[in-house]
């Protein structure tokens, strides 16, 4: 019964230095992870891997794209497509191109440098969703896009990301069926995503709303969830894709207010936080010294490339300077959603161990700056509009 103190120690330090993260107005992920650095092999060594924390993470990162994809607003999307893609696109091009070749030119191989490009282009705007609403700005021009932007980049990367393990990985989601066959498989997926998200995700949930017990209707979006998770991995894809579409359908019926109320309940009680940890245990702080510049050019590349790329989607919509600017910064967190990329890469041999932690401080990095980022970018468009 060892598993017992082992999961409350975890929760114990995640709920305190998640509490001072969000004292400093750090945002509470970065506590988590310096939970597993702290306690983990690392430091102090007091956790260490186990069988338990292992089916804890891969429950934590399952649960947390389906929450990904529960709030995910497609009304947005709707209302602000033309930007929104234009935003995502080149924001995903951008960092993907750029540090594929730096990685390449670093030593990485084709695969990994092509993976870490992927990795960056991942994005997290719930950080950037705490500074809109804090200066007012959530139902702004800029806020929107983001929002919309954050909806186009969440599905591009999953998928991009789901393609790249299938194909490229060598860990329990690689296929060893003909590449053909693979992408074949994927769009018969996705179809059955589409049939979910129009049909079978409301029958489901108006049929577990019908059942006695009371919380028939969160098990029947974890049937979804986890459903569309393990036919995901049945296909060949990574199954946080399934999971992710899994929200999305549900998030498109009357029901989405009150699963999200509780899959947060469940999902970041117990199963997230112990997900995060995981990765904050596998991390190694002797890279500091030996990948200092490899850290140091990837951060500022990793900042640049999304602010640039988003930056100039917004502009090509016909946005002015400063609300480029906004959006731009507003993409830079990398947060939760690179983290997962870089985990599930990592899992997939796809991201060799001796940059796994370097990996990892460049996306807390990102996530740190981020938010200043954006206020700088919120008040000069401010000053600009005082000034007119």
């Amino acid at each position: 019964m060892g598993y017992l103190g082992t999961l409350a120690l975890i929760l114990f330090a995640t709920l305190i230095l998640s509490h001072f993260s969000l004292q400093l107005g750090i945002p509470a992920v970065i506590g988590e992870l310096l939970a597993g650095i702290l306690f983990g092999p690392a430091v102090l060594n007091w956790i260490h891997p186990s069988t338990m924390i292992s089916e804890f993470s891969e429950i934590g990162v399952v649960l947390l794209m389906f929450i990904a994809g529960l709030e995910s607003d497609l009304t947005l999307l709707k209302k602000y497509f033309r930007p929104g893609v234009l935003v995502a696109v080149i924001g995903v091009i951008v960092p993907v191109v750029t540090i594929f070749v730096f990685a390449e030119l670093w030593g990485f191989s084709f695969v990994a440098a092509a993976f870490l490009g992927i990795t960056y282009a991942a994005t997290s705007v719930s950080i950037s969703v705490e500074v809109l609403k804090e200066l007012d700005a959530l139902d702004s021009k800029s806020g929107a896009t983001i929002l919309g932007a954050a909806v186009v980049d969440d599905i591009l990367t999953v998928i991009i990301l789901s393609v790249a393990v299938s194909v490229f990985g060598t860990g329990n989601a690689k296929s060893t069926a003909p590449l053909w066959l693979t992408l074949l498989e994927e769009v018969v997926y996705f179809g059955l995503i589409f049939l979910v998200v129009k049909w079978l995700a409301p029958f489901v949930m108006h049929l577990a709303e019908r059942l006695l017990p009371s919380s028939s209707v969160t098990i029947g979006s974890l049937l979804l969830c986890l459903g569309m998770a393990y036919l995901a991995d049945l296909f060949g894809l990574s199954a946080v894709i399934g999971a992710f579409f899994a929200g999305v359908a549900v998030s498109e019926t009357k029901y989405r207010a009150e699963v999200d109320k509780a899959l947060e309940s469940i999902g970041y009680a117990v199963f997230i936080p112990v997900f995060f940890v995981s990765i904050g245990m596998n991390m190694r702080l002797d890279s500091i010294g030996r990948d200092f510049w490899f850290i140091l050019i990837m951060t500022v590349l990793a900042l640049l490339t999304k602010w640039v790329g988003c930056g100039a989607g917004a502009k090509l919509s016909g946005m002015s300077w400063h609300e480029a600017n906004i959006i731009g910064a507003g993409m830079v967190s990398r947060g939760e959603m690179a983290l997962i990329v870089a985990q599930i890469g990592f899992d997939a041999n796809l991201l060799h161990r001796d940059f796994y932690s370097s990996v990892i401080i460049v996306i807390i990095l990102t996530t740190l700056i981020a938010p200043f980022m954006l206020k700088d970018a919120l008040n000069r468009h401010r000053a600009q509009e005082e000034n007119a």
